[in-house]
């Protein structure tokens, strides 16, 4: 599972990352760029936990610096997604698996805003005075509406794949999961999870039975037919 869950991860940062730098980085749009990289990491890390939302966060982030046309210093945006992946992991159920999608769009509004302010912050640490320049309110109000518009067709996605490679018995997709949400009845079975049954009854037990009665019966009367026959003897 192990392998399967990199797998998978690898493939799903990269194609967010070509996506996002090929696609929605040039559609023009007012204030902040659609954070596809950013939803994922969210929707794995909702999955996996807080230690592989650290991870995946990290590494999503150092590719994301290091692809072009990547203009900040290295290292910059794998700090913020590292941070903001371990959080969103820390809200995973102990039962493996939200029971609403409230919780993870509050995720997803929360980590667009705080994954804005902790680049602006960084950033401001370092010296680049972009996000300030350009306005730091409207890029933390573009970027939290497009993260939301787009959550929903990301999001739920990147976690149903994410929730086939976990070793979970819960999930609906099974494992920790649509199914394994609701609660697993086992009434009618024995702790083996087998289906108890009743003894078979021999197929002659009825007849034996009727035959016993029927004998028991003639016995008594042909008792009773003795007694009064020594009965009238003694009569006479």
């Amino acid at each position: 599972m192990r392998v399967a869950r990199t797998l998978l991860t690898i493939l799903l940062v990269t194609v967010a990352l070509v996506v996002q730098v090929s696609v929605l980085a040039r559609l023009g749009l007012p204030g902040a760029v659609p954070d596809l990289l950013l939803l994922t990491v969210l929707g794995l890390a909702l999955v996996y936990g807080h230690v592989g939302g650290c991870l995946v966060g990290f590494a999503a982030g150092l590719l994301a610096d290091l692809a072009p046309p990547a203009d900040h210093a290295v290292g910059r945006y794998a700090l913020v997604l590292c941070v903001v992946g371990y959080a969103a992991g820390l809200t995973k159920p102990e039962g493996g698996q939200h029971r609403s999608a409230t919780v993870p769009m509050l995720v997803v509004a929360a980590g667009a805003a705080s994954s804005t302010l902790l680049y602006a912050g960084v950033g401001a640490l370092v010296g680049d005075s972009a996000a300030r320049d350009v306005g730091l309110t409207g890029l933390l109000v573009s970027a939290t509406l497009y993260d939301l518009l787009l959550a929903p067709f990301v999001v739920p996605l990147v976690m149903a794949m994410a929730r086939r490679t976990e070793n979970d018995p819960l999930a609906g997709d099974g494992g920790s999961g649509g199914a394994g949400d609701a609660p697993v009845s086992w009434l009618g079975r024995s702790g083996t999870g087998l289906r108890t049954r009743a003894p078979r009854r021999s197929r002659y037990g009825k007849a034996t039975r009727l035959a016993g009665k029927q004998r028991s019966s003639l016995l008594s009367r042909s008792a009773r037919n003795r007694a009064g026959r020594i009965k009238g003897v003694k009569r006479l």
